[in-house]
């Protein structure tokens, strides 16, 4: 294999012109979907999610609870718009997250009952919301940090 680098047409040569990247970009956005970033973007999420909750071994060190709640919240904002699109595959994204929430929650715990910071404090009611949980909480579909 040759170092040298390939014009558009994948022959090697001479280096692409502006011109010829900014073409070649945009037919690759052409290509691209929504969905698709959206997908890419909650696999990110989730991955990225679980080196902050130290699931990935040798990530113990990058532990960050916050990191992993805004992981969680942007993945249970997006996986809605796309989860009817991805068919089969939507079980294992819902099982990453469940993954996720779980290891938020037991570490969210875990520091609150040592005394350590980084878990949130409990959520608020509503300004004018009477007895505490609202029926979205109460049907159990509702994910509260630490619940």
């Amino acid at each position: 294999m040759t170092d040298q680098p390939l014009d558009p047409t994948g022959a090697p040569g001479r280096e692409p012109t502006e011109e010829e990247l900014r073409a070649a970009y945009e037919a690759e956005l052409k290509q691209i979907r929504v969905e698709d970033i959206i997908v890419q973007t909650v696999v990110s999420l989730l991955n990225l999610g679980a080196r902050r909750a130290g699931l990935v071994p040798g990530s113990e060190d990058e532990v960050d609870l916050e990191q992993t709640r805004l992981a969680v919240e942007g993945v249970r904002g997006l996986l809605p718009a796309v989860e009817p699109l991805l068919g089969e595959n939507a079980a294992a994204l819902r099982d990453a997250l469940a993954q996720l929430q779980v290891a938020y929650a037991q570490r969210a715990g875990g520091a609150a009952a040592k005394g350590e910071g980084g878990a949130p404090p409990p959520p608020e009611a509503a300004p004018g919301a009477e007895g505490g949980a609202g029926p979205a909480q109460q049907s159990g579909r509702l994910w509260v940090p630490g619940q």
